[in-house]
């Protein structure tokens, strides 16, 4: 089987399963987590109902664990759906099992049901790859990537979902990555970034702060987009490429 068939293969998975991980992103995913080598570890923080953990699973490669953080409180789940809700987060916990049942995938998955600051005390050792989609406030978003991000190792990557979108990720990304040395920025898949740990001289820096920097335009049209859809101006959505039916992710 090519690479090209498995990935065609997780997609149809996920077909149905909530979440807000796109095609392209899904690739990026998918990839990212194929080239992780026996040995090695992705952590998953913000599973939900199981999307972007089945595209994980799927692309694992023998000997690689993967390790799904959520704590399923049923909170943070949107806009109009920060407080925790111990019945919405019952009923994500329950399809997210049954996801990964259905594709067939349990046995590769380790779940934590915790927050992601308790899971990074109860599980030590490096991450090869990291997968930041919890929480989009700025603390908790800054958190899981200024802690957990110490944890890869150089040569690793960490992928944040709703960057440049979220405003909570957004400000956190400018806080901790923009002039930060470890991280080389290596673009996006829509609001999915990806960046791998490294080591950058002083004009890498540079250039590297400057890239993320251009990423702003983006983040100030998704913002104009979500207030013009929320103001049901979807014509003038268009105009900013909104396409019908898509949130800007």
């Amino acid at each position: 089987m090519t690479e090209s068939d498995g990935f065609g293969r997780a997609l149809a998975l996920v077909d149905g399963v909530q979440g807000w991980l796109t095609e392209t992103q899904a690739r990026a995913l998918y990839d990212a987590a194929r080239a992780v080598g026996p040995g090695g570890r992705i952590v998953e923080i913000g599973s939900f109902r199981g999307r972007s953990t089945i595209i994980l699973a799927s692309a694992l490669r023998d000997g690689v664990e993967l390790v799904a953080i959520d704590p399923h409180g049923g909170g943070d789940r949107g806009p109009q759906e920060i407080a925790p809700d111990a019945a919405r987060g019952d009923q994500d916990h329950s399809a997210f099992v049954a996801n990964l049942a259905r594709a067939g995938l349990t046995d590769r998955v380790r779940h934590m049901r915790e927050m992601s600051y308790d899971a990074l005390g109860a599980l030590p050792g490096p991450v090869t790859l990291l997968f930041v989609d919890g929480a989009h406030r700025y603390k908790p978003a800054s958190d899981d990537i200024a802690r957990w991000g110490d944890r890869v190792p150089v040569g690793g990557e960490m992928l944040i979902h709703d960057a440049f979108n979220a405003i909570g990720v957004t400000l956190a990304q400018l806080r901790l990555l923009v002039t930060s040395r470890r991280w080389r920025y290596e673009g996006r898949r829509g609001s999915l970034a990806i960046y791998r740990r490294t080591s950058l001289s002083a004009a890498e820096l540079a250039r590297n702060a400057i890239a993320q920097l251009l990423e702003l335009p983006y983040f100030v049209r998704n913002g104009l987009v979500k207030v013009l859809l929320l103001a049901r101006l979807r014509r003038l959505a268009r105009l900013l490429g909104h396409r019908q039916g898509d949130w800007p992710y």
